[in-house]
């Protein structure tokens, strides 16, 4: 008997067994898109295996996301695929080293800002933060690595197989999910212990959980023009892979008053975003394929042979749904529950991050080692991130309405804005000030282009983390007490990211990140010199898989350049555990008074944080 489609409320009925045309499987992830694909990763590096579907015909036709930001190379760093990441990418000084601001691609430019790590200002804090760097890496090339190592590694994948609704057992706990394979139309049952809504911005998951979300007024309409064009004789002085084009001096058409030029593919393939009039109804903005081209070659300002390979369109939404999962068995996750402009490039990143979190917990709780309650804080924690980037992503399109201003861009009429453009270069005292907003609104922008903070500083509080030593509050106490947005604090306060530090060995060899220490599904205890008893502890807990370190002179792992002996936040003799998905659980300032008092307390430590103790 074929299953109704109809989309019943969650709970509300039991699955049908019928083995022929029900599928089973513990874990199914719908979607497999960077979030999805990312869950299935993590948790095949567990050994553990599963479905994935999506309903698109296969990965990312179009390059969409393409800033790859150190903490999600991180986590993807964890299951060794931050190598072949970084071999695919464009990266580094050639590519990523400018934002500009411009009339066309040939033409004259207005200004520029050095982004991505690249400001010599700046660079240290990138070295420092992380083994890995951010790298340009279009989504096209990222979604196929992320699938195929899935597939790899125990998920398999069905494309073009859409969810149409899923009900729960209250008796058996299982779920079962109806979908249709979109080729033959054959709709099926696939039943399932813990069901993922990586399923987009209209995730099917969270429409009918019903899940709340705190939505703002949207942003207007853009339109991603993908196309192929060789621009090589034009790159040399304009090296960036983001180029803001504004011609104010023009009439412009309405679907495309300005717009960015994005680097896809050195330097054959690039993206034109355009940014149609604000006042026009974007359900009537459907030019032709001939007026795109025109706004194109406008945009590249030469006779330069342009083709169109593709044409889609998308909302600058500002969307967080303000939970993340409904009970211990279905969780939502990547845009099904962040939805926001690529302004920062926060998109793809904070979705792998969103798997990251959620994994372990998943393959702690399934081999035994965790409380099924610990995957509540999968939402407790992971929520504020993404309320948090939203509001960047949002924040950062908003600080180019100052660039805007400055320029004249926005005025309606092409003579008050050529007006603007004779007042920048004029020498009066008109022309002063406007120069000055435009150098303040270009800097303000670093807040998208630099913003090391708020790619790093995610700092949880939940029962997964065990705070109760701590003499005082999380606060910050350097830069990012001033600018938590532009600037990356490293700490080993419990809630925060482990600090990334070189070690090496007093014979020198192949120097080793703390992040490779730590990591790989264990958690990971940091002691030095005199911090013996918590190793011994750490050898006498059998109970959930945990390693241990000692740091310091003729220890286990040197510190050659003294960073980890100024980060670490304790004595030497004290201790820093990390969680396997190496955010700090807790720390203890220095040893107790013998190696079964710090064993007791080890647990009672890993007690609470896996669930079972409050």
């Amino acid at each position: 008997m074929a299953p109704s489609t109809a989309p019943p409320a969650h709970g509300s009925s039991t699955i049908d067994s019928d083995p022929v045309s029900t599928v089973h499987t513990d874990f199914l992830v719908v979607g497999a898109g960077p979030a999805g694909a990312a869950l299935a990763c993590f948790l095949g590096s567990y050994g553990i295996t599963g479905l994935m579907i999506s309903a698109a015909p296969g990965t990312a036709n179009t390059p969409r996301a393409h800033i790859t930001n150190m903490a999600a190379l991180d986590c993807l760093r964890d299951i060794g695929l931050d190598s072949e990441f970084e071999a695919l990418s464009c990266k580094g000084e050639q590519f990523m080293i400018h934002t500009r601001w411009c009339n066309s691609m040939a033409g004259e430019e207005y200004a520029r800002i050095y982004s991505w790590g690249n400001d010599p200002a700046r660079k240290g804090e990138y070295i420092t933060a992380s083994p890995c760097n951010p790298v340009d890496l279009p989504q096209t090339l990222l979604e196929p690595v992320l699938v195929k190592h899935a597939t790899q590694h125990g998920f398999s994948t069905r494309f073009n197989t859409s969810l149409l609704s899923f009900v729960e057992d209250d008796v058996s706990g299982l779920i079962t999910a109806t979908v249709r394979d979109d080729v033959s139309q054959v709709v099926y049952q696939i039943s399932t212990k813990y069901l993922f809504g990586a399923d987009g911005a209209r995730s099917r998951i969270v429409k009918q959980l019903d899940f709340p979300l705190d939505a703002k007024p949207q942003q207007g309409l853009a339109i991603n023009v993908l196309v192929k064009a060789d621009l090589s004789h034009l790159v040399e002085y304009r090296t960036g892979n983001l180029h803001w084009v504004m011609q104010p001096e023009k009439e412009h058409p309405y679907f495309g008053w300005q717009g960015i030029v994005r680097m896809i593919k050195p330097w054959s393939e690039w993206m034109f975003i355009l940014f149609p009039d604000r006042a026009i109804d974007p359900h009537k903005v459907s030019p032709s394929r001939e007026e795109y081209l025109a706004r194109v070659k406008d945009f590249i300002g030469d006779d330069t042979p342009a083709e169109i390979i593709d044409v889609s369109k998308w909302y600058i939404n500002e969307i967080v749904a303000t939970q993340y999962s409904h009970g211990q068995t279905i969780f939502c996750l990547g845009d099904a529950v962040h939805r926001h402009p690529p302004m920062n490039g926060l998109g793809s990143n904070t979705c792998i991050q969103d798997a990251f979190n959620l994994a372990w917990k998943l393959a702690y709780v399934r081999a035994g080692y965790a409380d099924p309650s610990i995957l509540e804080t999968y939402s407790t924690e992971r929520q504020p991130v993404g309320r948090t980037i939203i509001t960047r992503a949002n924040n950062g399109f908003r600080d180019h309405f100052k660039i805007w201003e400055a320029l004249g861009t926005s005025l309606d009429s092409v003579e008050d804005r050529r007006r603007v453009l004779q007042e920048l270069q004029s020498a009066t005292p008109e022309g002063k000030k406007r120069r000055e907003a435009l150098r303040k609104a270009i800097q303000e922008s670093s807040h998208e282009f630099h913003g090391l903070g708020v790619e790093m500083n995610q700092h949880y509080s939940s029962s997964c983390v065990y705070d109760a030593d701590e003499p005082e509050p999380f606060k910050y106490t350097g830069k990012a007490a001033e600018d938590d947005v532009l600037y990356y604090e490293p700490t080993t306060y419990p809630g925060s990211r482990l600090p990334h530090v070189w070690l090496n060995k007093s014979i020198p060899c192949k120097p080793v990140s703390t992040i490779d220490l730590a990591g790989h599904g264990q958690f990971t205890l940091f002691t030095g010199i005199g911090g013996d008893a918590w190793k011994e502890a750490v050898s006498k807990i059998a109970s959930v898989p945990i390693k241990a370190y000692s740091i310091g002179f003729r220890q286990d792992w040197e510190d050659p350049y003294f960073e980890w002996d100024r980060l670490r936040g304790v004595d030497e003799t004290g201790c820093v555990l990390a969680r396997p998905d190496r955010f700090i659980a807790w720390r203890a300032p220095s040893v107790l008074g013998s190696a079964e008092e710090c064993e007791a307390k080890l647990k009672s430590v890993l007690n609470h944080v896996l669930g079972f103790s409050s």
